[in-house]
């Protein structure tokens, strides 16, 4: 039997583990629920002028990272959340800008094929994004 795959973004964890069960009623043959948010630093502890203090680069002023090699640094500042340099998508971002309402939870669901567009209602019908 030919099997299809599905990737579908979600707000939170807890919204894509939701319809895991109603999905393995379908009989998928996989599912799996990831983050994939790249950069879990708490932010910024404390302040400073980044024109007369040393500091490691931009990704340790925005995200308060410390320890990172050259390469990690270079891909943390290059992120969205740390330049800020580039508009968020809006099938990304749903009108919270601060990141509230990101969608960085990613479902991906392999699936025999007569049962595809029954789990890509499920997933459409609790919120995701396919």
């Amino acid at each position: 039997m030919a099997e299809k795959s599905i990737m579908a973004f979600f707000q939170s964890p807890d919204q894509a583990e939701r319809i895991v069960p109603k999905l393995k009623a379908l009989r998928v043959v996989d599912v799996s629920v990831d983050s994939i948010h790249h950069n879990g630093a708490a932010g910024v502890s404390e302040s400073m002028n980044p024109a007369t203090g040393t500091f490691p680069g931009l990704s340790f002023l925005t995200y308060g990272t410390e320890g990172q090699g050259i390469d990690e640094r270079i891909l943390s500042a290059a992120s969205v959340d740390a330049s800020g340099m580039s508009a968020p998508m809006e099938e990304v971002f749903q009108g919270d800008f601060n990141g509230m309402d990101r969608m960085d939870t990613l479902l991906t669901v392999v699936v025999n094929e007569p049962y595809y567009e029954q789990a890509v209602r499920v997933i459409t019908e609790a919120g995701g994004k396919i």
